[in-house]
């Protein structure tokens, strides 16, 4: 592969633009499409979500470009590595078989899942909480500019996670762009906002397992639940599932006028 022959400030380069130019596409065109005033359908207007302030919007465009440079040097390191034969990465999906390419998938979103929600409840220990989670929850409603908004040191303990996969399970590269792809768009719909999906999600039998808008919006309002990634799985077992998650998205809805 051409691509293993070229330095590490030549990977760094190019995975800061991709990584970027990603993050604005992904987010933008998602921000677009779903806070657009060309297309109210898909807000539900029973619920109230403040409107993101563009200062609020530079702030986490801002964090996420930082994000993203701490991001390009973690994947300039793992094709560096890769390229002297350190790590477990492979590209050959026959060496393991096709099954693996989707058992691997899955059991790295388990693992990334476990990780963030223990780093995620641990930066919000008060005394790490100013220096490693503070920048993201400036945006108190999210959207989804807030999704890779990382407060630097928070980034390098996230992207730690992903140079350590590497070294440790084997990955073929379409699985690794396959969990990266999905961390990018559930970040990105996490960060939604409760008033741009449907507030019966969490209702469903799926929704009580999979985190998605609403779930994630009540982390932001209360800071003290609701610390994963994907799943609800670590939030329930450990009592940091909000016992009232059904409620608070029912509060989440104004008051009932006396004409109603």
């Amino acid at each position: 592969m051409d691509l293993i022959n070229h330095s590490f400030e030549f990977y760094n380069i190019a995975f800061f633009c991709i990584i970027l130019v990603r993050y604005f596409l992904v987010a933008g065109m998602t921000y677009g499409l779903f806070y657009s005033p060309l297309s109210p359908s898909f807000r539900n207007h029973r619920l109230r979500h403040q409107s993101p302030t563009w200062r609020t919007i530079w702030h986490d465009i801002k964090l996420s470009m930082v994000s993203s440079a701490v991001f390009a040097l973690a994947a300039a390191l793992i094709l560096s590595v890769y390229g002297a034969g350190g790590t477990e990465l492979y590209t050959d999906p026959r060496q393991y078989g096709l099954w693996y390419l989707g058992g691997s998938y899955g059991i790295a979103l388990l693992l990334q899942d476990t990780y963030f929600y223990f780093t995620h409840r641990l930066f919000h220990h008060p005394r790490l909480f100013p220096w490693l989670h503070r920048g993201h929850h400036r945006s108190r409603y999210p959207t989804p500019w807030t999704s890779f908004a990382f407060d630097p040191l928070e980034a390098v303990v996230q992207a730690l996670f992903l140079v350590g996969l590497v070294f440790v399970l084997p990955l073929h590269f379409i699985t690794v762009i396959a969990v990266l792809t999905t961390m990018t768009l559930w970040a990105v719909l996490n960060h939604l906002g409760p008033d741009r999906l449907p507030a019966l999600f969490p209702h469903h039998w799926l929704g009580r397992w999979i985190i998605g808008p609403a779930h994630h919006s009540i982390h932001h309002l209360k800071y003290t639940v609701h610390y994963g990634l994907y799943f609800t799985f670590w939030d329930c077992l450990l009592g940091t599932q909000d016992l009232r998650y059904t409620q608070s998205i029912k509060n989440l809805l104004p008051p009932k006028s006396q004409n109603d």
